[in-house]
């Protein structure tokens, strides 16, 4: 699986848009990007990219959550590759297929496993792959330095089975990966919002 941040150098306010390839660019491989962020200068970067021969430069696109600056270039995105669309929000125009959680989907040549994420947005979502250990977040909270805070159980209970996992990476939906200690950092997180929700019930 290969990795591309396309909004890596964007001079506007957007979210990450991660191109997710096959390492070998193969026919099988589902081209993807999660998240298309509202950058157009992505539009270039897609069509530049060493998507396979044969293949389509964009198979399908994942949407982490509808909030603007992940989801605004979703229309231009569609109307030029022509993708399948998943994401958690039915109401988001443009999706085709909704996820609830749970959900296998394949992106690039590997298959994430799809854990809904409520609390930055009812509509969040994560994906897991297991096999390399790579979690994208989108903007669901998952590094947690102190106590104080407010998070609805849903939250809990997903941050709960994400620290069940082998998390060796982690692709947020703005700045840069966490590439080490990422299970000790997701312990210390629900370690925390379980002490906070523990102090609010005293």
């Amino acid at each position: 699986m290969k990795i591309n941040n396309l909004t890596e150098q964007s001079r506007i306010y957007t979210s990450n848009a991660y191109l997710i390839t096959g390492t070998w660019c193969s026919l099988d491989t589902r081209n993807t990007l999660i998240d298309t962020g509202r950058d157009p200068a992505i539009i270039e970067a897609i069509r530049a990219a060493s998507t396979g021969v044969g293949k389509r430069k964009l198979d399908q696109v994942i949407i982490t959550h509808s909030h603007y600056d992940h989801a605004s270039l979703l229309p231009r995105i569609r109307e030029l590759f022509c993708p399948v669309v998943y994401a958690f929000s039915g109401h988001l125009e443009g999706v085709d297929t909704v996820v609830r959680g749970g959900e296998t989907l394949k992106a690039g040549d590997r298959t994430f496993e799809v854990i809904h994420t409520p609390g930055h947005s009812h509509d969040s979502i994560c994906l897991f792959c297991e096999e390399d250990g790579v979690l994208f977040a989108g903007d669901t909270p998952l590094v947690i330095r102190s106590r104080g805070g407010t998070y609805e159980e849903g939250f809990i209970h997903a941050l709960a089975v994400i620290c069940q996992r082998d998390v060796r990476a982690i692709y947020f939906g703005h700045g840069s990966p966490l590439l080490e200690n990422c299970n000790q950092v997701l312990q210390t997180s629900l370690g925390n919002v379980r002490a906070g929700r523990r102090a609010d019930r005293v």
